[in-house]
């Protein structure tokens, strides 16, 4: 598994979205409670940035429809959502916060 710094730990605001690529992938980094987690910044119902949207509960909300994804499994909890989107590891080494979007062989 690859993991890939993707910004400093202090860039990222309590429950504010910010949007990377990784290797051609759109990932959304959340820092909240106190934890960091990656999630694929593309919402599985209507293709729009999940960046975009409003962090609460370990949720993120997505903007143009309402449906919440769960920031630990990628589940949906409301509709209009009910695929999944991936999320990914995350490692904190100092202040640096490392992802990985590669699956393991």
């Amino acid at each position: 598994m690859a993991f890939v710094r993707v910004c400093a730990l202090g860039e990222l605001e309590e429950d504010t979205p910010k949007r990377v690529e990784l290797d051609g992938t759109p990932v959304s980094v959340v820092r909240t409670g106190g934890e960091v987690f990656a999630i694929n910044d593309i919402c599985s119902h209507a293709n729009v940035s999940l960046s975009e949207g409003e962090v609460e509960d370990c949720m993120i909300e997505c903007w143009l429809h309402g449906s919440s994804f769960d920031l630990r499994t990628g589940k949906p909890s409301s509709l209009p959502a009910t695929r999944p989107v991936p999320v990914y590891p995350v490692k904190i080494e100092g202040d640096d916060v490392l992802v990985s979007v590669t699956q393991e062989s």
